[in-house]
């Protein structure tokens, strides 16, 4: 039997403050269905093709049934997908004008498959117009396939951002490099007074995004746990109070609220769980009305520079987009 603080680290809670799924060895999963059906209408309605003799494009994404899901365990990501897609084109002949429409049927879209053998069946509507068929038959279908193979890859990596936390070990090799960076920065500065700690580089950044609804809505959205926890797919702790502190994503962003105007201001402490220890950025959210919209206009300072992109697609895809996916859930479900 393995003595007290030696047994398999694994199993060893006692370092992480949450104790939460300790260097990714537990099972955890998160439902990809919602967001591929939005992934794949944006990759593949509008793809076009055209040659000398007509132009073809994908109009509409008329079915998208199945599922998917990704699963994390001991520190590694799986994936399950299985999709039946159609699609519908339409077309035009450039010599006499006449347009055609047609089905773009994928049955199986699904792990067990590369994207290159996935099946794609185009078929039109009875009449002339052949040469279109032909055109997405060959052209097209290497652009469905392409924009397949980008779903996929999106869901590797955009989808399951956050999912493998970064582990002690891994924490501590980072900072070990920043700080031997750091001093080696310092060394070279030796000239000029030094100060105590490590100064972190950062930056500024600045964001907006219209949002198709009322300020109160999109001010709720930020401020009501179960709103927060419906876009981010994820569980939240949060009490939106001056003073009170948050964790949003599993707890992979957390912070504090500065200052709440209602419906007009949100100021955050925030930071990434990977980010250099006890580092915070100052986030404000300016919620501005517009004609029947919102705009919403995103301040932080303080930003580690190597984390600036990692931020600006933290913003932009996993909060933006999926509050942009859930306004349009609740106008539909009245």
């Amino acid at each position: 039997m393995a003595k007290w603080g030696q047994g398999d680290p694994r199993w060893i809670v006692e370092e992480r403050e949450d104790g939460t799924n300790v260097n990714n060895w537990h099972w955890t999963e998160r439902d990809a269905t919602s967001w591929s059906k939005g992934k794949l209408r944006e990759l593949l309605v509008g793809i076009a093709v055209e040659n000398e003799a007509g132009r073809c494009e994908i109009s509409e994404l008329k079915q998208a049934e199945g599922e998917a899901s990704c699963s994390s365990r001991k520190g590694k990501l799986i994936f399950f997908y299985e999709w039946n897609i159609k699609l519908g084109w339409k077309g035009i002949i450039k010599e006499s004008g006449a347009k055609h429409k047609g089905l773009i049927e994928i049955p199986n879209l699904s792990e067990e498959n590369e994207v290159d053998d996935t099946e794609v069946n185009v078929s039109k509507k009875k009449g002339d117009g052949n040469i279109l068929k032909d055109l997405m038959k060959t052209a097209g279908t290497a652009k469905v396939r392409e924009a397949l193979g980008d779903y996929l890859k999106a869901l590797k990596t955009e989808f399951t951002m956050g999912m493998i936390l970064p582990t002690k070990a891994m924490a501590t090799q980072e900072l070990t490099v920043k700080r031997k960076l750091s001093e080696t920065t310092l060394q070279i500065q030796a000239s000029s007074p030094v100060a105590l700690g490590v100064r972190i580089p950062t930056v500024a950044l600045h964001m907006t995004e219209l949002f198709d609804t009322a300020i109160e809505q999109l001010y709720r959205i930020f401020t009501v746990k179960d709103l927060v926890q419906k876009f981010s797919k994820s569980p939240a702790v949060l009490e939106a109070e001056k003073g009170r502190k948050f964790q949003m994503f599993d707890g992979n962003i957390t912070g504090e609220y500065v200052e709440l105007l209602t419906n007009k201001k949100i100021v955050m402490k925030w930071r990434c769980r990977n980010w250099p220890e006890e580092h915070y950025a100052i986030v404000a959210l300016n919620f501005v009305p517009t004609l029947g919209q919102t705009e919403l206009q995103l301040d932080c300072k303080g930003v580690p520079v190597c984390e600036e992109e990692n931020m600006k697609f933290c913003w932009q895809k996993q909060h933006f987009e999926e509050i942009q996916g859930l306004l349009q859930l609740i106008t539909l479900n009245g």
